[in-house]
């Protein structure tokens, strides 16, 4: 058994593409090989900023010889149909034999085929897994017209020691890679995988993108905490820098006090975004005028590096200072005339149109709510003000945190200024969600008015398409009903928004079905995570059902009640007694679900079944929201009802016992379809 190394050596690859390309160049390259018959040990991938690297053990020396059968014509058959056969098989005549099927005798060719060199096969699959690679981004260079995401500069492709004359773009595969780009730029050569890790260990480059994240870090912590300082934790950040670096140096800078007038949001998103910076705190939790930069040199250049980097941050800053400034002047209210001129969707209206629906829709679910209307509509009005300011503009990760700044600077109210803040959130299933109470109406409105526009408008996600975010929109509105305990009229509120928009293709009633249906399959994602199966939540909707804290808590309910012997056991007579009556009244027409005959007595236990249905029926209406309480009420039917199908014929030739047995088993499905729909549920 041989291995396989394959390097791809270029210019600097983006930081955001390298995981996905390491995941396509192991896939597509193992893909090709297995398909060829080829087995072998699970792809090792590397990645850093200049190279993609495969390593494949245990592969064999050739694909398995093979023997292929075909059937060909029936003896007798015309001689052209034969000579085609014989051809298309690449045999003769004397090589076929002749085979009575039961149908009539044929002609069978057996074709034996050698396996081919592994060599040839890596060859074949690399070079087309470069040619259909799918990068985001591509490029050519020179002038030949093969697509790399930067001028590829080198090829390894190495099997059992060998090189493999892999082509690409004109460049020839070889057994030489380089190390670092600035401290060993010469190229060396490979001869089998360990040599092209050790030997790149001392020509400066890490090959292990997790190694070099966990010294990144390491060296972060060390250095934050050297300076007495913490380092402010940034996986995103942390992900990037790792693919920028093949041999990371972890190195502090400071930046002038006088910047520290400045927000710190401002100051951190400054830092990262343009500059790649990990900021630093202090012990009391506020921004510390100092920063990390990973450099990727040696800690011999560290002055010039730091000196470097502190210049080109105070211009950074500088800016960010002046569009702060700047801001201050204006106060944001002013600023809302102008969103008149920012078009928000092709018939959707501009963001001042959707300032003015979050308004009114933020006060009537402030209402609903019962908290303040009149701050929840001044918060709607004003939460996307920001959009039209300097720093916004510079930093649109910004939007709605400057917005809380400019409105505690204008005197607005704390709640309106938070609920400002507050309105994007929860922009994802990490994301903290507010949990004041005028924040949670402007959150939850500025979601409903989008999933009711685009809805409104035919723009639903289709498949893994969602342009606009809606699922996330949906999962935002979700969380903030449930992690908040809110009892909001859903569909109610959805044809109230639908209402602000001057005209929208889609009546209001299609609209808020269609997003009680997408609310419903949003449930379902988010309940799983939590351990509550995707039927038990369709069972709990029941339909209809709209207020999605009630919808969690029967969920919930309803998981641990089938988790039960006692739930089993009713489920499996729900299902029965379901079963009967529907057959039943199909041959009677009559619906024995809805249909109440007045109980007049019978035998022991059907009368046994009827009292334990009157009564887990009063339990039930008593437990009300309590789902847990009703479900424990309802495990009490489980003994009369198995001691009546035990006991007693449903289908008794006297049609009257039969109309009254019907009649019980349909209380039965009509009484827990009252706390659930069980026909809901799987398996």
């Amino acid at each position: 058994m041989a291995e396989l190394l394959l390097e791809l050596l270029s210019e600097e690859i983006p930081a955001r593409m390298q995981a996905r390309a390491a995941e396509d160049l192991a896939k597509m390259v193992g893909d090709g090989l297995s398909k060829q018959g080829l087995t072998f040990k699970t792809p090792l991938t590397y990645v850093t900023p200049r190279r993609l690297a495969l390593v494949i053990q245990d592969l064999p020396e050739a694909t398995p010889d093979i023997s292929e059968e075909r059937r060909g014509p029936r003896v007798g058959s015309p001689e052209q149909a034969l000579d085609g056969f014989l051809k298309g098989a690449g045999v003769t005549l004397d090589q076929c034999e002749q085979r009575d099927t039961g149908k009539g005798v044929f002609y069978f060719a057996v074709i034996a085929k050698s396996g081919r060199p592994t060599a040839d096969v890596i060859k074949d699959v690399v070079e087309q897994t470069m040619a259909a690679f799918p990068w985001p981004k591509s490029m050519r260079w020179g002038s030949g017209s093969a697509r790399w995401v930067r001028p590829l500069q080198s090829i390894i492709c190495l099997f059992d020691g060998a090189v493999v004359p892999v082509e690409f773009g004109g460049i020839k595969a070889g057994n030489q890679t380089r190390g670092h780009r600035f401290l060993a730029p010469d190229a060396f050569t490979v001869s089998d995988v360990l040599s092209y890790v050790v030997n790149l260990s001392k020509a400066y480059v890490m090959l292990d993108s997790q190694q070099r994240r966990e010294e990144i870090l390491e060296q972060a912590r060390d250095a934050a905490k050297a300076a007495g300082l913490t380092l402010k934790e940034d996986e995103g950040l942390l992900a990037e820098v790792t693919g920028l670096v093949e041999w990371p140096t972890v190195l502090v800078g400071s930046f002038d006090e006088g910047f520290m007038a400045v927000p710190d949001e401002v100051l951190v998103t400054s830092m990262r975004s343009h500059q790649k910076y990990f900021s630093l705190l202090k012990s009391d939790g506020r921004l510390a005028n100092r920063f990390l930069v990973v450099a990727n040199m040696p800690s011999s250049a560290s002055e010039q590096i730091i000196s470097g980097n502190q210049r080109v941050l105070r211009a950074r800053l500088s800016d960010a200072k002046f569009f702060w400034d700047t801001d201050l002047k204006t106060p944001l209210v002013a600023w809302v005339p102008k969103l008149a001129d920012r078009l928000y969707y092709q018939g959707l209206g501009t963001v001042a149109d959707k300032a003015a629906r979050l308004s009114k829709l933020a006060g009537h679910i402030a209402d609903l709510l019962g908290t303040e209307a009149a701050e929840a509509s001044r918060a709607g009005f004003l939460a996307k003000a920001d959009l039209s300011s300097d720093m916004v503009g510079e930093f649109p990760e910004l939007q709605g945190v400057m917005g809380r700044y400019y409105a505690l600077k204008d005197k607005e109210s704390a709640a309106v200024a938070d609920a400002i803040g507050e309105h994007y959130s929860p922009a994802g299933p990490s994301d903290a969600c507010p949990t004041a109470p005028v924040s949670i109406a402007v959150a939850l409105a500025d979601k409903i008015d989008t999933l009711v526009g685009f809805f409104g408008i035919g723009e639903k996600p289709t498949g893994s398409k969602d342009p606009f975010a809606l699922r996330r929109a949906a999962l935002g509105i979700i969380r903030l009903i449930l992690e908040n305990g809110v009892r909001l009229p859903l569909r109610d509120v959805l044809v109230f928004a639908h209402g602000l928009y001057a005209a929208l293709p889609t009546d209001a009633t299609t609209t808020a079905r269609e997003l009680t249906l997408f609310f419903a399959d949003r449930m379902k994602n988010h309940l799983r995570d939590k351990g509550v199966g995707h039927d038990r939540i369709a069972a709990a909707f029941r339909g209809a059902d709209d207020d999605l804290f009630r919808v969690e808590a029967r969920a919930k309910a309803l998981e641990a009640f089938l988790a039960s012997d006692d739930g089993r056991n009713l489920l499996v007579a729900y299902r029965r007694a379901g079963n009967i009556v529907r057959i039943e009244g199909e041959k009677d027409k009559t619906d024995y679900l809805s249909t109440r005959w007045e109980f007049t007595g019978g035998l022991d236990e059907e009368n046994a079944l009827n009292d334990a249905l009157s009564q887990v029926d009063q339990a039930c209406r008593a437990a009300g929201e309590d789902f847990t309480a009703a479900m424990g009420a309802m495990a009490k039917l489980r003994a009369p009802v198995d001691a009546f199908f035990d006991k007693v014929t449903v289908n008794s030739a006297v049609a009257q016992e039969r109309t009254r047995r019907l009649g019980l088993l349909g209380r039965i499905c009509d009484l827990m379809n009252n706390i659930a729909d069980f026909s809901a549920i799987e398996g």
